[in-house]
């Protein structure tokens, strides 16, 4: 093995958490097929039905759902690798693996009497959409309204829509001659009580049509993803008693009675909603995966794109430090979220089936920062490929139309944000307050001034959130205190969650088992953090934690710093095991004018073929 090999292995094992060969190895080398190049002219339809072909045949070479839902890691690298050439199908994926399936294994998955439609799903003989969202009712997911009411003469539910608030949004009901079977959350009602949300497994169409008493319309047309969202409603529908998904919510007496579980409404709800945890990670994954392969296709376009400089002709626009500014700080927010992200999910795995809340809090802050980061730096790595970063097989728009997505899936980020900032408030820490750091003779480098300073912020924030919360005006409603004091809350939130990113990175960098990989991981550790500080040197200023010649001298810092990340960017890009044979975007090829040529049908007679020549929304 060559020392660039082995530093590479090392990166690998870092950012992979040493799952490359046995997890992800062969979900990428599945996407080198065909049928993922990338096609041109297609309708939003027809690339929706080209994404229900793509995931049927990603099922048919990666394992039924049944093995993937009980391995949590293959389910993340499911849903971080198809989304880089084609976004939908990570929306059909973790509906159907996660979403669906999952319930249905959680809930009822062993029983032989739900044998067929588990078979079905199993075997994607049916695709499985989840029907939770209303109209009316987006993240309030516990005030649903669609109801299902026990008929105790024939033993049924009877599944009924009974208004437009309460129409499913957003499921995947659009293509009505595809085999479904969803997972709706519908208020069971029976006795005359209303006993909260629960799940049931319902046949939605087949290979003819609509089932009986189910009705779809399409959503209107999305950017770059065609696939057939729908508003969905049930006319009393007939649904088996056998379908309920109860686990251990309750059960029905001999008489046939139902009697739910011990506990209050909001309990069984949280565990009726048992894959909304790792449904985030899922997100959080496709999100970071976004990013790694956003920065890998500009920071190689930017190698190769050449520009007259002052007396330097023909130099990479990679060069100017104005470019590294730029592209570098969104490579360290990549490598941090990714750090993040692999904290989140040794987390999740060490007790997936009891989620505390520290880690449900941990897991929120990871899903709302990783997809708001990333969604910033796919804008940031669009604008500096210029025309090129426009176009959808150069890949990064179409990366940027996913991430509008992921920060409203799973629970919309600023209300998720704005949950885990309240259950931080209301957990109780009497320990003397965080001292503002003494910066005099600190060195803007120091990784401890960095731990100190963010540190310091979140527990000044949390304090005085607290304090706004409780000294309030006489009379003044709960709802009024927490409206006064909710921004500073979620900068509590936030700031948490770029501490404990900061730590990640930081861990990853002393496991390094190479120099170079450890002092490139610690320039570019040092270079997010300051990029956090500077975000808020006006405040630290204010407090005494930055002087004035210190807040000032943070963009010189940064500057400094991405001179001395650049040499090490080819290694840094190169443990993400992406590839322009994989991602298929021209900028990203060896030779991109050429790439590009072959596109467009310019490409002389002789140039080199290291680039597909297809095009096109994908």
């Amino acid at each position: 093995m060559t020392r660039d090999d082995a530093h590479r292995t090392d990166l690998t094992r870092l950012l992979f958490d040493g799952t490359y060969e046995e997890i992800h190895a062969d979900i990428r080398e599945a996407l080198l097929d065909p049928l993922f190049d990338a096609r041109e002219g297609l309708t939003l339809q027809e690339a929706g039905r080209l994404a229900y072909e793509r995931s049927r045949f990603l099922h048919g070479k990666l394992g039924r759902p049944r093995e993937v839902v009980r391995a949590p890691r293959r389910l993340f690298a499911l849903a971080e690798w198809p989304s880089l050439l084609d976004v939908s199908v990570f929306s059909l994926l973790m509906v159907h693996y996660n979403l669906c399936f999952g319930t249905v294994l959680d809930h009822g998955g062993d029983r032989p009497d739900l044998r067929e439609h588990v078979d079905g799903l199993d075997a994607l003989r049916s695709f499985g959409p989840y029907m939770a969202t209303e109209l009316g009712y987006g993240n309030n997911v516990a005030s649903l309204r669609t109801e299902a009411v026990y008929d105790p003469v024939d033993g049924t539910f009877v599944l009924n829509t009974p208004d437009a608030l309460a129409q499913k949004f957003m499921s995947y009901s659009g293509f009505t001659d595809v085999p479904k079977t969803a997972v709706v959350m519908a208020r069971l009602i029976a006795d005359g009580s209303d006993h909260g949300v629960f799940p049931f497994l319902v046949p939605i169409s087949d290979a003819h049509g609509l089932c009986a008493g189910v009705r779809a319309a399409p959503c209107p047309e999305k950017p770059v993803q065609g696939l057939d969202n729908g508003v969905t409603w049930f006319d009393h529908v007939r649904v088996p008693r056998r379908n309920l998904l109860l686990g251990e919510m309750g059960g029905f007496t001999e008489d046939g009675a139902f009697r739910p579980a011990p506990g209050n409404q909001r309990k069984r709800f949280l565990r009726a909603m048992s894959r909304i945890q790792p449904g985030r990670l899922c997100v959080s994954s496709s999100a970071v995966g976004a990013g790694r392969a956003s920065v890998y296709i500009a920071l190689r376009y930017a190698a190769q794109r050449l520009t007259n400089a002052p007396g330097r002709p023909d130099t990479p626009i990679l060069a100017y430090r104005s470019h590294q500014a730029a592209l570098f700080p969104a490579l360290a927010k990549v490598y941090a979220m990714t750090f993040l992200l692999n904290h989140a999910k040794r987390e999740f795995l060490a007790s997936p089936d009891a989620i505390t809340a520290d880690l449900n809090n941990l897991i929120s802050l990871t899903k709302a920062l990783s997809t708001w980061e990333m969604t910033e730096v796919v804008a940031v790595c669009r604008e500096r490929c210029g025309a090129q970063g426009i176009f959808s097989v150069n890949r990064i728009a179409d990366y940027g139309s996913l991430l509008q997505g992921l920060v409203t899936a799973e629970g919309d980020n600023q209300v998720l944000l704005a949950t885990t900032a309240a259950q931080l408030l209301a957990s109780r820490d009497d320990g003397a307050a965080r001292p503002a750091p003494d910066p005099a003779g600190r060195d803007l480098l120091e990784p401890a001034l960095h731990a100190e300073l963010l540190g310091y912020r979140e527990d000044s924030l949390r304090r005085a959130a607290r304090a706004e919360m409780t000294d309030g005006p006489d009379g003044q409603t709960y709802f009024d205190a927490w409206n006064g004091t909710v921004n500073t809350a979620l900068a509590v939130a936030r700031t948490r969650g770029a501490r404990v990113a900061l730590e990640s990175f930081r861990a990853a960098a002393a496991d390094a088992r190479t120099e170079e990989v450890r002092e490139a991981l610690g320039l570019l550790a040092s270079l997010y953090a300051l990029t956090e500080i500077q975000r808020d040197a006006g405040w630290y200023l204010a407090r005494g934690a930055l002087t004035a010649g210190q807040a000032e001298e943070i963009p010189a810092r940064i500057d400094a710093l991405c001179a001395r990340v650049h040499p090490h960017v080819p290694l840094l890009i190169d443990g993400f095991r992406l590839s322009p044979e994989l991602l298929r975007a021209p900028i990203a090829a060896d030779d991109y004018v050429a790439a590009f040529q072959r596109l467009a049908g310019a490409a002389p007679a002789d140039a080199p073929a290291d680039a597909p020549a297809a095009a096109g929304r994908s």
